[in-house]
């Protein structure tokens, strides 16, 4: 540590990619030097002139690869966090870089905040408590910063008195029969209409926990006409479990708990949630269900199993979307089922199934359960086995003129 400020070890055999990094986190604030290669990042460890506070590694690189790399770390017994930055992300190397000890899995492409963020976060739970403490200070003060845009605050306000909750069938693809409904929050607010802005607005604003709130008493309103044997998917952001309303069993979704699944759907903040085991032991015995959302975007989903122990997963769009054209997703997809069925006893959801085709390979590779427009869109109300009457689309309609799948 320099100056009180971070050291990092940037260690990537591509120049461009070193230096860019180099600079991004230097001109964050930290203290950032970059190795060539594995064989020189390992004598600068051994060194000992500096000390490290985080080191981010490419994985493919002539000589010692970055797998390697982190394996030597670990032999060595440096406690050091790693953050991988590869350009070649794959299924297998990111079960690699978690197994010796990867914080994060980066594409090369990331943004720099995006980055600095990840740093962050990374640090706040690795360094002594009071660096600790300034670290998630800062990282707190940069997102409030961002919140301060003219206006956010009221239009937020407009966007929950325009909020409507839509429900997307999921189906048994093989007996053709609903197996349940995804809950999704909607507003008629410019600005703030889909999932993903109204989220980061509650963010910025630190609201999070309010919006969660409306949510769910919305959801547990329409609910009650509901058909009887389906199940309810509850979006939850991680800092909803620390809401006292999610753990009564007097609030009104507490009621249909026996039939509704909370799909964490951003996962980043787990580390930030005390007793995140109790809170989670404590909602099953309210009879709640617990599931992963989006596994397979960005590898993120994968070191979820173990603090969520999910009873359900769901794969993400982005290894969904052609699959029937690429043996190699039929490959994954057709591993990571058997995986979760057979060796962890959880069921799979596959989101974002378009076309025939994509339903048929899935059928195929064992995964029962689908969700998205080939079915039917989400909307207001509950939509039964009439879709199954239906022709059913082959092409979904123009990603630009609708609403994502994914929200709170």
């Amino acid at each position: 540590m320099t100056d009180g400020r971070a050291d990092v070890l940037v260690v990537d055999d591509d120049d461009a990619v070193r230096s860019a990094v180099v600079r991004t986190l230097t001109k964050a604030g930290f203290e950032a030097l970059g190795a060539a290669n594995a064989e020189a990042a390992l004598g600068l460890l051994a060194a000992g002139e500096r000390t490290f506070d985080l080191m981010i590694t490419d994985l493919l690189m002539p000589g010692t690869s970055g797998v390697q790399l982190m394996r030597s770390v670990r032999e060595s017994e440096l406690d050091l966090p790693v953050i991988v930055l590869t350009g070649h992300p794959s299924f297998d190397s990111a079960v690699l870089a978690l197994e010796y000890g990867g914080f994060r899995y980066l594409e090369k492409t990331v943004d720099g905040a995006t980055l600095v963020n990840a740093v962050n976060e990374v640090l706040a739970l690795h360094r002594p408590a009071a660096l600790r403490k300034r670290a998630l200070l800062q990282y707190d003060a940069e997102l409030a910063a961002q919140s301060e845009r003219s206006g956010l605050s009221s239009q937020f306000d407009r966007a929950l008195s325009r909020m409507w909750i839509a429900f997307q069938p999921i189906v048994s693809w093989p007996g053709q029969s609903i197996f349940g409904y995804e809950a999704l929050v909607r507003s008629s607010e410019t600005g703030l209409n889909t999932p993903d802005l109204l989220i980061e607005a509650a963010e910025r604003l630190g609201r999070v926990q309010e919006l969660g709130i409306l949510v769910r008493e919305k959801i547990a309103r329409n609910w009650a006409c509901a058909p009887p044997e389906a199940l309810l998917f509850v979006n939850l952001h991680a800092l909803d479990l620390t809401a006292e309303d999610l753990f009564s069993p007097d609030a009104a979704l507490s009621a249909y708990a026996s039939r509704v699944v909370l799909e964490v759907t951003e996962r980043a903040s787990l580390h930030k949630i005390v007793d995140l085991r109790a809170r989670l032991t404590e909602l099953r015995r309210l009879a709640f269900r617990i599931a992963v959302d989006d596994l397979g975007a960005g590898y993120a989903g994968l070191a979820s199993f173990s603090q969520l122990e999910p009873e359900i997963v769901k794969f993400d769009m982005s290894l969904i979307r052609g699959i029937d054209k690429s043996p190699r997703k039929a490959s994954i997809v057709r591993s990571m089922v058997a995986m979760c069925t057979q060796e962890l006893g959880t069921t799979v959801v596959c989101e974002g199934v378009e076309t025939e085709g994509e339903r048929d390979k899935l059928s195929e590779v064992g995964a029962e359960l689908l969700q998205g427009y080939l079915f039917a869109e989400p909307g207001p109300g509950f939509r039964g086995r009439s879709i199954f009457a239906r022709p059913l689309v082959s092409v979904a309609p123009d990603p630009a003129t609708r609403a994502d799948e994914t929200g709170t």
